[in-house]
């Protein structure tokens, strides 16, 4: 038994170094240390030694299965290295080469609609005005004339952060700063 043991170790020793790859490696993983390995098989047949050979086998039989381990994973690493290597050689970028064209997209038609009106009016001499989002109750409202119950106030139709404050609704109340900050003639559009 002690010599189909090291005969078995030495087999195993010259198919791991022919293995070719990761497949092969595991395949040979499974035929010597599987359940129905060969190792095994010849482990079934302790049972026929004496009880004072028992321990001397299994611990060859351990031996055995140590260095086959140790040669697989050692074979294991050195294969994952070697296609690691052909994989990066393989995939070489280049990087003189010239980049694929990111393709960015485009304006919104609004958007492109709006840029030209905003062109035509600064070529006439207006100004573009510009103000804040959210806005008082009075620049938005009271300042426009807009009575209390004016359907525009009612809270499904405006956003109040607070009583005073409120998400600006139109750009009217643009053109309220515009006129309390400028003196007439004013020439602004408030897009």
């Amino acid at each position: 038994m002690k010599e189909s043991l090291q005969r078995l170790m030495k087999q195993a020793k010259e198919e791991i170094t022919l293995a070719k790859d990761l497949k092969d490696l595991e395949a040979l993983r499974v035929k010597y240390l599987g359940k129905k390995g060969e190792l095994t098989a010849i482990l079934k047949n302790m049972k026929d030694l004496s009880q004072d050979m028992r321990p001397v086998i299994g611990k060859i039989a351990n031996d055995v299965r140590e260095e086959i381990e140790g040669q697989l994973e050692n074979a294991k690493e050195s294969k994952k290295t070697m296609e690691l290597e052909a994989r990066l050689e393989e995939e070489h970028i280049d990087v003189t080469m010239p980049a694929k064209r990111i393709l960015r997209g485009h304006k919104h038609p609004l958007n492109v609609a709006l840029d030209e009106a905003k062109e035509i009016f600064l070529g006439m001499g207006f100004k573009i005005a510009e103000g804040p989002e959210v806005e008082t109750v009075y620049h938005n409202f009271d300042a426009l004339n807009a009575p209390i119950d004016h359907p525009s106030r009612s809270l499904s139709d405006t956003f109040y952060i607070t009583e005073d404050l409120l998400l600006r609704t139109q750009t009217s109340p643009i053109q309220v700063r515009t006129m309390k900050s400028q003196k007439p003639p004013i020439r602004v559009i408030a897009p």
